[in-house]
């Protein structure tokens, strides 16, 4: 890439990624030192067209960042009034957990707002830009600059490319973006992320990271069932006791419900599906009744962070630093990460401004910063609830996160995930076969109608994003001995296994992709590489999402 001559744009401070963390690090940037040049690139089409969340907001960094969020317009218009959390034991049954707030702080929704993630961050972004931060949507980072062992910027994706990867009659290379500090908040498995955790070995001493799934539908419901500020949470069927998971359902908007589901990638069986778990569970009454003669009007699905504070790798190198869901900041018992993203983009802003007036090559601060904030407070509290589920299954720890919740985490001991998501699968031979119901295309419905919902938009001649590092090793690993789990992992069908009574190839289907990263994380061989595609390409998720 580097032999082609490209234009060049300097900046004090460059930004990879429109979520929640990017834009509060620009904001808080701008509010300390606003003569500061600041550039954030979006590789969605627009702010907010690749968010997705649940989303319960807990509004403790947006209170720090704008004390006046309410004057200046904030869509938090949707107030937590009432909460349930159930237990399925079957597909039939349910037992509501009664919510204590006192001895389960995690679960305590009071004060919190219902909210679309796509539409706050358009908000935050709309802030950004007033006070002077450029914000280039349809840029994305496809390498990076490194100088003298230390990040200079990056490298955007070139236009126009063909699908071989020759340059096209429109073909635009893509631009050096370079900057004194550069901040990545790519979110989770950002590629760039990656690299970086490789050239500077920041996960060296910490746990693996474990990841979900998220999959998430939008429904309008008729007005009588729709409750504004009802949240509801369940776990149980129709998982195992050894597969992390469960589902949410909240009600905001105008007769808007946001249902969802999420899946823990440390599943061992290659047979089980996330798609049609999510569909599967919509089937039990206690969620039916929310979504039966309603109307599925959107489809999205996202990997999270779920490894906690034993997975937070370094947070800085030379040059830059790791802020939001690229280093794993989500709280997993509380289901959010919104805010903790936005605290960690506000403490990056603080320690770059640090930087920048004693000249430190690496904003070194930011990392004792956090480990200060009340985000590692939070963390530390709840570091063993993930890791419980995968030691003891979902009933044993559902009596340990009761204590643990109970103290605190005020515990003398730390449990630690031992291996990677990819290294849990098991020989399809050796796990049950799940045979899934057929979609009734009214309540529960196929991946090709789904990924439709995402407003897909992947130029089809540009190079394949998903690429085989080893293209052999598909057959040899993950037909003979898991069947093609990527077949069942993905949520938009990307991954096809054709010709199975012949001889076995895999077919990717590249414009189905929404971006949620699960194959680079599955894969298991570590033999898919996901990559960005060009510049505004992917889903497009509207307002509401």
């Amino acid at each position: 890439m580097n032999d082609i001559t490209r234009e060049q744009m300097e900046f004090d401070v460059l930004i990879i990624g429109g979520g929640p963390s990017g834009l509060s690090a620009a904001i808080r940037l701008k509010q300390l030192v606003p003569s500061l040049e600041i550039c954030l690139i979006e590789k969605a089409s627009e702010i907010g067209a690749h968010i997705v969340s649940g989303a319960v907001l807990e509004p403790t960094a947006l209170n720090e960042l704008f004390p006046d969020w309410k004057q200046k317009g904030a869509p938090l218009n949707t107030p937590v009034n009432h909460e349930c959390m159930f237990y399925l034991p079957n597909d039939e049954k349910k037992i509501r957990i009664p919510i204590i707030k006192s001895l389960m702080p995690q679960m305590n929704n009071e004060g919190n707002f219902v909210i679309s993630l796509g539409d706050f961050c358009r908000w935050l972004a709309a802030q950004a830009e007033a006070l002077g931060v450029e914000i280039f949507p349809g840029f994305s980072g496809q390498d990076l600059i490194i100088e003298n062992e230390r990040i200079a910027g990056v490298i955007t994706g070139d236009m126009g490319l063909e699908k071989d990867g020759s340059q096209g009659p429109n073909h635009t290379p893509g631009m050096e973006l370079r900057a004194k500090y550069t901040i990545f908040a790519e979110g989770c498995r950002g590629s760039l992320s990656k690299k970086l955790m490789d050239h500077f070995q920041l996960r060296q001493g910490v746990d693996p990271q474990t990841y979900g799934l998220g999959i998430k539908e939008l429904w309008e419901i008729p007005a009588h069932k729709h409750k504004p500020g009802y949240i509801q949470h369940s776990f149980g069927w129709p998982l195992d006791d050894r597969t992390y998971g469960g589902s949410w359902l909240y009600h905001f908007g105008d007769n808007l419900v946001s249902f969802g589901f999420v899946i823990g990638l440390d599943y061992s069986n290659p047979w089980l599906s996330p798609f049609e778990e999510t569909q599967r569970v919509k089937n039990h009454p206690v969620i039916k009744y929310h979504l039966e003669g309603g109307r599925r009007i959107g489809y999205s699905a996202r990997a999270l962070s779920e490894g906690g504070l034993q997975s937070v790798p370094k947070l800085t190198f030379p040059g830059g630093l790791l802020v939001g869901d690229a280093a794993g900041f989500l709280n997993m018992p509380k289901i959010k990460g919104t805010h903790t993203s936005m605290k960690s983009g506000m403490v990056a802003a603080e320690a770059i401004a640090e930087a920048m007036n004693t000249q430190e090559i690496e904003p070194i601060s930011y990392q004792f910063r956090m480990h200060k904030s009340w985000v590692f407070k939070e963390l530390h509290e709840v570091r063993n609830v993930r890791p419980a589920f995968a030691k003891f299954g979902a009933r044993a720890a559902t009596l340990y996160v009761g204590f643990d919740s109970m103290v605190r985490g005020r515990v003398p001991w730390t449990f630690h995930h031992r291996l990677a998501d990819n290294d849990k699968l098991k020989a399809a031979a050796l796990c049950k076969k799940i045979e899934y119901p057929k979609p009734d295309d009214q309540l529960t419905f196929s991946r090709e109608s789904s990924v439709f919902l995402a407003n897909l938009d992947h130029r089809d001649d540009q190079p394949v994003h998903l690429k085989l590092r080893n293209p052999a090793i598909w057959k040899t690993v993950n037909w003979d001995v898991f069947k093609a789990p990527e077949s069942r992992y993905c949520p938009a069908g990307v991954y096809e296994a054709i010709d199975i009574d012949k001889e076995p190839k895999l077919q990717i289907n590249s414009q189905n992709c929404v971006h949620c990263k699960t194959c680079d994380i599955k894969d298991p061989a570590q033999n898919i590489n996901w990559e960005t595609p060009e510049g505004a390409s992917g889903p497009n998720y509207p307002g509401g999402m």
